[in-house]
């Protein structure tokens, strides 16, 4: 978390310094940056991860905890950035964004974890070899290799269009002829429905098991989509509903059916990672899922480009989204991947669940965790 930290710092007052910055210099400290976040990330992904095998029944509390603070985060990023923009200019706002960079730091001494002294290179190569064999045997495993390619097919699947129907957003002559600033707005507004999704899983679906939960939400997922056609139709004007207001209720209803989809699967892919390699096996199965996510996008712009959707023209625009919305509800077939189990079940077989590199914490004390738990069993 440390040098995450000072590269992330480093990389923003490189931005907000020079103005007339190298376009090399700038891509590669827009690369640090986000390095920089996905170290964090990352870090933070294991810590999760572990507390994910040891208290199994705190699993999609944690993940819950995890969508909701970055939901919140996300909605009060697109509330203040147009407003820091407009002050301070984007250099002022690459400056401004050393802040939570440096904030990284605080996380670093404050997490507390085991120290390994006088580790030598050999013993450090060994941990690596065992890391390696480890991460082979588990994802030989039916169990891990099966929801593993699920997840990547519900993802690759539910094809990115999103650019196509931006533009159309913005047409003056079949479109809303929202300006590009109107948009934006409405993404941010939507955006609240990524933290209903994450209130809802906590409060009502956290304790269904995997296969129940993802079959209605890839299905609700699916049908959602068609009020898309609902719109380009402009069915809504008949019925009196105007286009703002119809778009910021699809585009909510989106996101939040879209993160009721994705929080299972977080959950899921915690449970999957064998004890001592769990930051580095979620990573492995996180870049599963962007391969996935890039997957979509590239068949969204081949599809659009099939289609001969451009900025100005959408005639087979409501085609597009008919496609999409078919090949949403296709991973449903695919449901015999991922096991019955519930998010307070173990999934890994016993033999994958604890590796050679594994670290001994149990002179470990998390001192919020320990009181939950105590809590939930004093209640119980």
């Amino acid at each position: 978390m440390i040098p995450a930290s000072i590269l992330g710092v480093i990389a923003m007052l490189l931005l907000s310094l020079h103005e007339n910055l190298h376009l090399m210099l700038a891509l590669l400290a827009l690369t640090a940056g986000s390095a920089a976040v996905a170290i964090a990330d990352v870090t933070i992904d294991a810590c999760v991860a572990q507390n994910s095998i040891s208290q199994p029944s705190l699993a999609a509390d944690m993940q819950s905890l995890c969508a909701f603070s970055s939901s919140v985060g996300s909605l009060f990023g697109y509330f203040i950035s147009g407003i820091f923009v407009h002050l301070l200019g984007p250099m002022g706002v690459f400056g401004l964004m050393t802040i939570p960079a440096g904030l990284i730091i605080s996380v670093g001494f404050l997490l507390y974890e085991p120290r390994m002294h006088n580790t030598s290179y050999t013993q450090v190569k060994q941990n690596f070899i065992d890391a390696g064999k480890a991460m082979w045997t588990t994802l030989r495993s039916e169990d891990v290799w099966g929801p593993c390619l699920y997840m990547y097919f519900s993802l690759a699947l539910s094809l990115d269009i999103r650019e196509g129907m931006f533009y159309w957003y913005t047409d003056s002559k079949g479109g809303p002829s929202f300006s590009q600033e109107s948009v934006g707005f409405i993404f941010s507004i939507s955006s609240g429905g990524a933290l209903l999704g994450a209130i809802l899983y906590q409060y009502a679906l956290k304790d269904y098991a995997f296969r129940n939960l993802l079959f209605w939400t890839q299905l609700i997922y699916g049908l959602s989509g068609m009020l898309d056609l609902i719109l380009v139709f402009r069915l809504n004007l008949k019925f009196g509903i105007p286009d703002y207001f119809f778009v910021v209720i699809v585009e909510s209803i989106a996101q939040m059916t879209n993160r009721l989809k994705w929080m299972p699967m977080l959950v899921l892919s915690s449970k999957l990672c064998p004890s001592g390699i769990e930051g580095t096996f979620f990573a492995l199965l996180m870049s599963i899922d962007n391969v996935g996510l890039l997957s979509a996008s590239w068949g969204g712009g081949f599809v659009l480009h099939i289609l001969r959707i451009t900025r100005t023209k959408f005639d087979n625009i409501w085609l597009a989204i008919l496609i999409r919305n078919i090949l949403r509800i296709a991973p449903l077939w695919l449901l015999f991947l991922v096991p019955r189990a519930d998010p307070s079940s173990s999934i890994l077989p016993s033999k994958n669940m604890n590796s050679k590199v594994a670290i001994d914490t149990s002179d470990i004390k998390n001192v919020e965790l320990v009181s939950l738990v105590h809590s939930l069993e004093v209640n119980s």
